[in-house]
């Protein structure tokens, strides 16, 4: 398989899957009640972030795939790919601020530790990785709140 057609495979994974869930578990009527902090961005914010985190989060799986498919790096691209993608269903359906904030904290851990494992592989790849490491441990700290709030 040529590396063009692996690519459109990553990105139809990650920002498909990502578009997908965040579908199927839209904020409604629970999170509009919940108290929310001063900091809490305006809901029309998160599909324009997320989508362009999951293409960069698609690239780096991709990149990385093609470095060492089994190695260490990979293995926690695969890992934090699954945390994201069970959050919203377990925050936005499942109401579970405390699982999804335990959840969220495994996902920012995740992602550092890819960092530092593809650090040495990949330093693009890792460094595609930083603003998605920002955005989580700010949203570790939404949740963290949200968590306090309610």
């Amino acid at each position: 398989m040529n590396r063009t057609l692996r690519l459109i495979l990553f990105l139809v994974l990650v920002v498909g899957g990502g578009l997908v869930i965040g579908f199927l578990t839209m904020p409604g009527a629970w999170y509009a009640g919940l108290a929310k902090p001063s900091f809490n961005p305006p809901n029309w914010l998160f599909a324009p972030v997320w989508t362009v985190l999951y293409i960069l989060i698609a690239i780096t799986g991709w990149r990385v795939w093609h470095a060492d498919a089994c190695g260490w790096p990979m293995r926690l691209w695969w890992g934090q790919l699954a945390l994201n993608f069970i959050w919203s269903p377990v925050f936005f359906a499942a109401h579970q601020i405390g699982i999804a904030l335990v959840i969220i904290l495994l996902l920012l851990a995740a992602i550092f530790a890819f960092i530092a494992t593809a650090w040495r592989l990949d330093r693009v790849a890792a460094w595609l990785f930083v603003p998605y490491a920002a955005w989580v441990a700010f949203a570790s700290l939404l949740n963290a709140s949200l968590f306090a709030l309610n």
